[in-house]
């Protein structure tokens, strides 16, 4: 079995007698997209500068390999093996994006013409060709973004930190940000991903945790932890009066709308749940005209698991379900 890129447990780290990490386990499988969400304030930062060594673990903290290496014994290793893009930008305006570029290839002592090199593919695969010889501090908020994460991948790290990459930009770019985080791990990188943005999260990850009060509240993939939220329904529709009526006779549990014909069934959204919506329909000779699944989003998920009453470590099983589908009209 592969090794993973991560892996850190018992993650502590306190301020004073505040408790910023309290005992939080990572486990990122290399190849993959892992999201920690959390808000503001949660520790998201934190994790990421520990895991990145800019700061030293809490005392108490258990074994933290970032590459196959020991953070604790090797951290120069370590370095080698990741790039970091945080939340502020580490782009110098006063001079071209091309020589922030060909800094950081200096910075990792790459040979004269290498440098170059690497610097070319970078600027055109982050569409700043045009841009190259241009002050940094012209550049929109989305290009400086980009070549944030193209100074990042100079020494063509297998891991990256994203700590917040999208806040600030427009839509446009943000999509722009996520098509090249795509392209990333689709070359093999592994990328742990800090952001507030839910939809994000849903789009590039293959899975998330929650962070809060120091601790992971749940850990899935996304329909994993969309199931932790009641509210998910099988929504039917008719159009013959008779057929709701025997629908709704069929299916004591749901709600009825008698204007609009419809039933509302609770649901988890999985396929074992709705073949018995379906069952029970063919047992009473009935066909719904429209048949829809709704289950929570992410939105609900973050609410329900941030407040106060979450129990914590709690982990969801494994099966995948697809959100708001409509699976029969």
């Amino acid at each position: 079995m592969t090794n993973p890129a991560i892996a850190a447990s018992g993650l502590h780290k306190s301020y004073g007698d505040k408790t910023v990490l309290d005992g939080i386990d990572l486990t990122v499988p290399q190849g993959t997209v892992f999201a920690l969400l959390g808000p503001n304030g949660a520790g998201k930062t934190t994790a990421v500068k520990i895991l990145s060594t800019l700061i030293q673990p809490g005392p108490g903290s258990g074994a933290i390999r970032i590459g196959g290496h020991d953070l604790a014994t090797d951290p120069q290793s370590v370095r080698a093996s990741i790039g970091v893009t945080g939340q502020f930008s580490a782009v110098d305006g006063l001079i071209t994006g091309e020589e922030n570029m060909l800094l950081m290839a200096d910075l990792h002592r790459l040979p004269k013409d290498e440098g170059r090199r690497v610097t070319a593919e970078l600027l055109e695969r982050f569409d700043l060709t045009d841009a190259a010889k241009k002050p940094a501090s012209t550049y929109s908020g989305g290009m400086k973004r980009r070549l944030d994460i193209a100074m990042t991948l100079v020494g063509a790290p297998r891991i990256i930190f994203l700590d917040e990459p999208t806040t600030g930009l427009d839509p446009r770019s943000r999509h722009n940000m996520w098509t090249a985080i795509r392209e990333l791990v689709a070359g093999g990188v592994t990328v742990f991903l800090t952001t507030q943005y839910l939809e994000e999260a849903d789009e590039l990850a293959d899975r998330i945790a929650v962070l809060h009060d120091g601790r992971i509240a749940a850990e899935g993939t996304a329909d994993e932890l969309k199931r932790l939220v009641p509210g998910g329904h099988v929504r039917l529709r008719f159009t013959d009066p008779d057929a709701y009526r025997s629908a709704a006779a069929a299916l004591p549990d749901a709600t009825a709308d008698a204007e609009a014909l419809s039933l509302q069934i609770p649901s988890d959204g999985t396929q074992r749940d709705l073949r018995t919506v379906l069952d029970r329909l063919d047992g009473a000779g009935v066909e719904a005209d429209e048949l829809t699944v709704h289950t929570p989003d992410l939105d609900d998920v973050f609410f329900a698991l941030t407040a106060a009453t979450v129990p914590t470590q709690t982990k969801p099983g494994t099966q995948s379900q697809d959100r708001n589908q409509e699976t029969a009209r």
